[in-house]
């Protein structure tokens, strides 16, 4: 996938701000090494959709689901549709 500068940009202020345990392997991927996921709530929240989520520091469980605090994670939600 090609990043452009806008897209590092955006990316980079997300990771100052985001702790991520994986160290960030979906950005050092080129978004391609993403968690299975759906947008819900209006575009507001992603629910994970892989066993694997319940390992990540930036996932809960709400319910019978498990959903994702990464704001890198929603922002590849929005603009990738990933």
């Amino acid at each position: 996938m090609d990043i452009t500068e806008e897209i590092k940009v955006e990316v980079e202020q997300i990771l100052k701000k985001t702790d991520c345990q994986n160290d960030f392997a979906c950005y050092r991927s080129g978004f391609e090494d993403v968690s299975k996921a759906n947008l819900i709530n209006n575009g507001k929240l992603v629910e994970c959709l892989e066993e694997k989520a319940k390992y990540c520091n930036n996932s809960f469980s709400f319910g019978n689901g498990r959903f994702c605090k990464c704001p890198l994670r929603l922002y590849i939600a929005k603009n990738f549709n990933k």
